[in-house]
């Protein structure tokens, strides 16, 4: 039987973590279209690092232009999606036999734009870098991943600052094994850093440009910071979503999906990534387990058969998280064992994967930053 999986097209809406790799896993066997507002990609670890290291941030927004050689890249605002495709802000349309949804979410401006402005993200990484390196005393609202990475980069890079990490939880990674928290904990006081647990900070700045101030905590105690940085508020891009119909919510505003990732009652459209609550965290490795599912899905509904008859996804486990504290200290959980220094720099804080996401999108390996420099 000839094989006419070629001809089935599937459109993905967002060039993140979820839509690159899915795109670049089913293109050769799927006819695909990749649909970003953004000219380039941002890669997200190393964007914390970038508010450090300015050396970093090039290599941390990856052009797209090399990423599909065998399917195509469309630079556009997605304005609407239905059964049969996706309409762009230019009033084309994209038809497409499967629609997946990969628009992800967004935080600080320094660390990603919120629109798509890579102009706009260049400028706040300046302006932050250089809040950063005026301060003296700096408060970093929020210990999920991104506050507590920007404070150890902050603690190994600029040791002469004062830096205060205030979490709200009564321990780091509440949702890991206590070890990893405390682990995390333990480095970070070695480095100097104020941790503040179980304090809810009030009066934040909104974080759209740098400030500093007085930060009240819920004990009644002030804390007083040439600069606030609050590393709170993920903001989900689900305004797609939103028009279609049968769209729930869970409890932390993600896209509620089915056993197939599909989150409306739209039988072609698929969501994944930080904005489907399908029981993984909003995490970059929730996508080395989603990805390959999905894209076995994608391929087996292209030869015919039917999405019940697939086995419905199963979310990580304990999935693992790589918590860099600069490029030589940190801790990591892997399956069933909290790890340390060595392994969390080999894996991920040296690099930060910047080499396997430029070589993903067919980009040129980038000079060593100032920070691996220092580091050799």
């Amino acid at each position: 039987m000839a094989d006419n999986r070629a001809g089935v097209h599937v459109a993905i809406v967002g060039g993140g973590y979820v839509g690159v790799e899915l795109a670049k896993a089913l293109s050769g066997t799927l006819s695909v279209t990749l649909i970003e507002r953004a000219e380039a990609f941002t890669h997200a670890p190393a964007m914390i690092r970038a508010m450090v290291d300015p050396s970093v941030l090039e290599q941390a927004l990856i052009p797209y232009d090399r990423a599909l050689p065998s399917g195509q890249f469309v630079h556009a605002e997605a304005t609407g999606i239905d059964a049969t495709g996706v309409a762009l802000a230019d009033g084309s349309h994209i038809a497409a036999d499967n629609i997946v949804l990969a628009t992800g979410s967004s935080n600080l401006p320094a660390f990603k734009s919120a629109t798509g402005d890579i102009a706009g993200l260049r400028a706040a990484n300046a302006a932050w870098h250089k809040a950063i390196v005026d301060a003296s005393r700096i408060a970093i609202i929020g210990a999920g991943a991104v506050g507590t990475e920007l404070a150890g980069e902050i603690a190994s890079a600029m040791p002469d600052k004062t830096v205060s990490l205030i979490s709200s939880d009564d321990a780091l990674f509440p949702g890991f094994p206590q070890k990893l928290g405390a682990s995390l904990v333990a480095k970070l006081r070695a480095m100097k850093v104020d941790v503040i647990l179980g304090e809810r900070a009030a009066n934040l700045p909104d974080g759209t440009t740098p400030s500093g101030g007085e930060v009240m905590l819920s004990s009644g105690r002030s804390l007083k910071a040439d600069l606030i940085v609050p590393a709170v508020g993920v903001r989900l891009d689900t305004g797609l979503a939103d028009l279609l119909a049968g769209v729930t919510r869970g409890p932390d505003e993600r896209l509620v999906t089915d056993g197939w990732m599909r989150p409306s009652s739209l039988p072609n459209v698929f969501a994944a990534g930080d904005i489907a609550d399908n029981g993984d965290l909003m995490t970059i490795v929730a996508v080395s387990r989603q990805v390959p599912w999905l894209a076995k899905l994608l391929k087996a509904m292209a030869s015919g058969q039917t999405v019940e008859a697939q086995p419905p996804y199963t979310p990580w486990g304990k999935a693992p998280i790589l918590v860099p504290l600069g490029p030589k200290r940190g801790s990591s959980f892997l399956m069933i064992a909290t790890l340390g220094d060595w392994v969390t720099s080999k894996m991920k804080g040296r690099d930060l994967f910047i080499t396997k996401y430029r070589k993903l999108l067919g980009q040129a390996q980038a000079a060593p930053t100032q920070t691996e420099r220092n580091v050799e």
